[in-house]
């Protein structure tokens, strides 16, 4: 039903794929108001990211994990750029794939792959869980990282199955950015002027945070959030949002940790929303 959100004002933090997001909640009726977080570039140097595709091409791996679908895309990329994407699409349908969450396998789709399994909730600890119920004792295993994450616990988890991990971290943050833009942000929750905040993975709090420190506004994004209801995609945001002392108003329905039942949840909430400014 469009226009469940008329008058609404959201505010997104853009990062991969909240171009989408944007045009979902805009269909609904809602004023969209978009902050720019972080850019992101692809590693300043590629030679380890080829090396790994080469020795993915030479030798397939026997498993791959991916734990985004922007890290897919900029291994493709370079890819791309070398000549080697058929080869390596070729070497990585031999691979057992497994995948962290939908993203990574829509990415997947795009080369005309699919993965044999999708983690029940997109987080590292899915992953661990998932990949602890397979025997990997002496199996190569290719494993895409993403950045501002220490990867340690899913490495040594994997390693004392006994696998042989290859690691690959084909992107890198530009955090520094957008400073102006989230403390804009910030100042608009603050002053009332902002329904809802919706936060669709856990980076985006921990950048909140960040440039709110850097620019001596902590008190001011606490004061900001408290005053704006909060909308949480899934488990991996709540545990963020938790260790900050902070807690979700809205979640989606029935553990669905996607784009639209947050925002069928969302609808509901604003629908009955408490008057701006009311404590939490």
């Amino acid at each position: 039903m469009a226009d469940r959100l008329n008058g609404a004002r959201i505010l997104i933090l853009e990062t991969r794929e909240e171009a989408q997001f944007s045009k979902l909640l805009a269909e609904q009726g809602a004023e969209v108001v978009q902050c720019p977080m972080f850019t992101i570039h692809d590693a300043p140097d590629p030679a380890p990211i080829e090396a790994w595709m080469r020795r993915a091409v030479d030798r397939p791996f026997d498993d791959l994990v991916l734990m985004t679908g922007e890290g897919l895309r900029r291994i493709m990329k370079l890819a791309r750029a070398r000549g080697l994407d058929g080869a390596l699409v070729t070497a990585l349908g031999t691979s057992r794939k497994f995948c962290r969450g939908p993203k990574p396998g829509k990415a997947l789709r795009e080369v005309g792959l699919e993965p044999q399994q999708t983690t029940e909730k997109p987080t590292t600890k899915g992953v661990i869980e998932m990949l602890g119920k397979l025997d990997l004792r002496g199996r190569r295993l290719g494993l895409q990282l993403y950045p501002d994450k220490d990867h340690g616990a899913l490495i040594g988890a994997l390693t004392n199955q006994g696998a042989e991990v290859d690691t690959v971290l084909p992107y890198v943050y530009d955090s520094k950015a957008a400073d102006a833009n989230i403390v804009a942000a910030i100042d608009e929750m603050a002053d009332g002027r902002i329904d809802c905040i919706a936060l669709t993975n856990l980076g985006q709090i921990r950048r909140l945070f960040d440039a709110a420190k850097t620019h001596g506004g902590e008190a001011r994004l606490r004061e900001a959030l408290g005053r704006t209801l909060i909308a949480s995609v899934g488990p991996s945001v709540n545990g963020e949002l938790t260790s900050h002392g902070l807690r979700p108003d809205i979640v989606p329905a029935e553990d669905a940790y996607f784009m639209r039942p947050l925002i069928s949840a969302m609808a509901t909430r604003l629908a009955a929303k408490r008057p701006m400014g009311a404590s939490r």
